[in-house]
């Protein structure tokens, strides 16, 4: 029979060993002007340094700040991104580019996974991108990472 205390050290020991979840979202601004705006419910989360939460990022949005653009990108190109550890099939991270109306084309923007899920990813370079929302219905163009503590880089002008 196994002793509290062996038991206790057994369930320390295999929480220490799980590795919490985290995710980053990195920037990079290769336009030479605007500032990289991350935005979740409303609230500017950063603009332009990295950010990392622990635990689970979801509905957050992401634009070059032109000086034209909402504070929810109105007016931008968009990056919409939720960044969580899949629980069951198909339930991980999921990003895309949006230029469903009022958003509408502004600067080159791109984003592709890193620490897990790379080289998925897209870019978009023109109002006709192919890569992006143009309508709601344009489910297709969004793109999965279906593994732990994914992170995020979001590249404008490249």
């Amino acid at each position: 029979m196994l002793s509290l205390a062996r038991v206790s050290f057994a369930v320390l020991a295999a929480a220490i060993s799980v590795k919490a979840e985290s995710h980053t979202i990195h920037f990079t601004n290769l336009c030479g002007f605007g500032t990289p705006t991350l935005v979740q419910n409303g609230v500017i989360l950063s603009t332009g340094q990295d950010f990392t939460i622990d635990g689970p990022f979801r509905s957050a949005i992401a634009y070059l700040q032109t000086g034209g653009c909402g504070l929810n990108g109105e007016g931008c190109t968009l990056i919409e991104t939720t960044l969580v550890n899949p629980t069951t099939p198909g339930s991980g991270s999921s990003t895309d580019i949006s230029l469903i109306p009022p958003h509408t084309f502004s600067v080159t923007s791109g984003f592709g996974y890193f620490n897990g899920c790379q080289p998925a990813g897209a870019d978009c370079n023109n109002p006709n991108c192919p890569t992006a929302f143009h309508q709601p219905n344009d489910t297709g163009v969004q793109v999965p990472c279906q593994l732990d503590n994914a992170d995020l880089a979001i590249t404008f002008c490249d």
